[in-house]
């Protein structure tokens, strides 16, 4: 392959995400109810084409977007949020930027595209406002506490009860009570801090995300008769949630994945390893056999 074929190649490359990102970011700002949040999106949907045009005089080709690209993010930015779909499609252009600087000198308007995508796209993507952002530690208040009180609720259950229905019954009333109790804790704090999230819309997102870890937690124990089996997949789950919004978290606020998984593992584990071994030591002391 000679240099000449190498080049049109990377410039046809760049060409197509210049025009498929237009259309993600186009799509996003028509979906997106909040008027400054459409001016950015349509703002960098409209550097993104004019990106495009300039590798199109280059190529002299007119390119089709990837359709299933642009569908894949207009559906992680309904579900998950803007924010969160364009930092994880950003994240996936660390090569296209490196090769970008390899063209720094050699295309003409190369520069431009590179200034706006180091500087101007960051700048205007950290300007996007997301309510789920905002009580974004209204939600992690509610998963910890839940993992955290739940794993270790249903260990302990589970060596003292051995009778899945019963450690159902028994972490579903807990976690309920539980959930309750966090959501208006949570809405009191909230109150308390005079900050910009409304406190009723805080304790929601606390109490809906305790519960809904609770279901996660629970469901073993309604599904298998072995109360160990059980357990085992509670803690495979937990450490799935855990997994999964960590890294929901380090692509949305750009934080370390690993330390935070790693410490809200350590945890949930150590305090449900704890009780169960306090499980057993009462089940013994108090002689019960069920």
């Amino acid at each position: 392959m000679n240099d000449t074929t190498s080049l049109l190649e990377r410039l046809l490359i760049f060409q197509k995400n210049e025009i498929t990102e237009h259309h993600i970011y186009s799509r996003l700002a028509a979906s997106t109810k909040s008027i400054e949040n459409k001016k950015i999106l349509q703002s960098i949907a409209v550097d993104e084409l004019r990106h495009y045009r300039v590798w199109e005089k280059h190529t002299g080709k007119s390119i089709r977007p990837s359709w299933l690209k642009v569908f894949a993010y207009y559906w992680l930015g309904k579900l998950f949020g803007l924010t969160f779909a364009i930092k994880l499609m950003e994240r996936g252009e660390a090569e296209t930027q490196e090769m970008y600087e390899l063209l720094h000198g050699v295309i003409d308007g190369a520069e431009h595209i590179i200034h706006d995508e180091n500087e101007h796209e960051k700048a205007l993507i950290g300007l996007l406002d997301e309510e789920r952002l905002q009580y974004m530690g209204s939600i992690v208040l509610g998963l910890n506490d839940a993992l955290v009180e739940l794993t270790g609720s249903l260990a302990g259950l589970t060596l003292a009860l051995r009778n899945t229905r019963l450690v159902a019954l028994s972490g579903l009333i807990v976690g309920i009570a539980a959930a309750l109790s966090m959501a208006a804790s949570e809405y009191l704090s909230t109150k308390a801090e005079k900050s910009k999230r409304i406190p009723l819309r805080s304790s929601i997102y606390t109490g809906l995300a305790y519960i809904a870890t609770v279901l996660v937690l629970i469901a073993p124990y309604l599904i298998f008769a072995d109360s160990f089996v059980s357990l085992a997949l509670t803690l495979i789950a937990a450490v799935l949630i855990i997994a999964g919004f960590n890294y929901y978290i380090s692509v949305a606020k750009d934080e370390s994945f690993a330390r935070q998984f790693g410490e809200m593992v350590v945890i949930s584990l150590t305090v449900a390893a704890v009780s169960f071994g306090l499980g057993h030591l009462l089940r013994l002391f108090f002689g019960v056999e069920i």
